[in-house]
């Protein structure tokens, strides 16, 4: 694919680094002082509806269009309402506290997933599974290579999970009580820095990479491809998380970090629909 397919919008936002497509009709994004905002998919309407005051990374919504997002800078899962209104979810469970809280991702049943890498090239990072109402537990055995972004499989049976410092993507089963089973390898990517993931409807799995400005594909029979390189690094800038928007879930929509838009491009198959539970 062409880098033209891909043009920048929403221009003026803070380094975001989370992106989220919301029921709503809306993109979010966060900043990096801890600004949660709302887009027009058009680029037409921005708006920074809440602060948290952190270090908003990724982000995700339920079904009443709140938001949860990882805020670097207070340790902890904010939850934002519409009117802006921000409380602490969960900030880790009682035997471990979050340190680099990544990236969220619901499953059916309202369990929010939530990536801590931890440490840099201290593979001490771990998954935090928070039920409805906030209970929190790790749920990984292992110690991990800075666990990033998240992604369930379309089938939601699968945690996909980037590892920054394999460095590469890994996967585990989730089981009907919502525990994981052990991490399993998916791809490794030698010279890559791996950020986030977005599956679309035929199972393939987009991954963007903090570095080198790249966005690969892999298939399901394991093929790994080149979807888009920006070697100027001026419209994917550090693309860290994705997401599918659009009411057709067409629009792959890419925060930039090291740049202060957000990119889209249309692509051949729509996303796959994430989970938006009724809390």
């Amino acid at each position: 694919m062409k880098l033209d397919n891909f043009v920048p919008f929403a221009d003026g936002l803070d380094h975001p680094e989370g992106v989220a497509w919301g029921l709503d009709g809306y993109v979010y994004a966060g900043g990096e002082a801890g600004q949660v905002y709302r887009v027009d998919l058009d680029g037409g309407r921005l708006e920074e509806i809440a602060s948290t005051g952190g270090f908003i990374l990724g982000l995700c919504l339920d079904a009443n269009d709140n938001i949860y997002a990882c805020d670097l800078g207070k340790r902890e899962v904010a939850r934002i309402t519409q009117k802006g209104e921000v409380s602490v979810y969960s900030n880790g469970s009682l035997e471990r506290k979050m340190v680099t809280p990544n990236y969220p991702a619901f499953d059916k049943a309202g369990n929010l997933y939530v990536s801590d890498s931890g440490e840099w090239d201290q593979a001490n990072g771990c998954i935090f599974r928070i039920k409805p109402g906030g209970e929190t537990e790790v749920v990984n055995d292992e110690p991990l290579p800075f666990p990033n972004g998240l992604a369930l499989s379309p089938n939601g049976t699968e945690l996909y999970i980037v590892l920054s410092n394999l460095p590469g993507v890994g996967k585990v089963q989730i089981h009907q009580d919502g525990q994981v089973a052990p991490i399993e390898q998916v791809v490794e990517m030698p010279q890559v820095v791996p950020d986030g993931l977005a599956f679309d409807k035929d199972a393939n799995l987009y991954i963007s990479c903090y570095t080198p400005d790249r966005i690969y594909c892999l298939t399901p029979d394991g093929e790994l491809v080149l979807v888009v390189d920006d070697w100027r690094s001026v419209i994917l800038s550090s693309p860290t998380n994705i997401a599918f928007c659009g009411t057709d879930l067409s629009t792959l929509v890419v925060a930039s970090l090291a740049r202060w838009h957000l990119t889209k491009g249309q692509m051949p198959i729509p996303g796959s629909p994430v989970c938006y539970p009724d809390l």
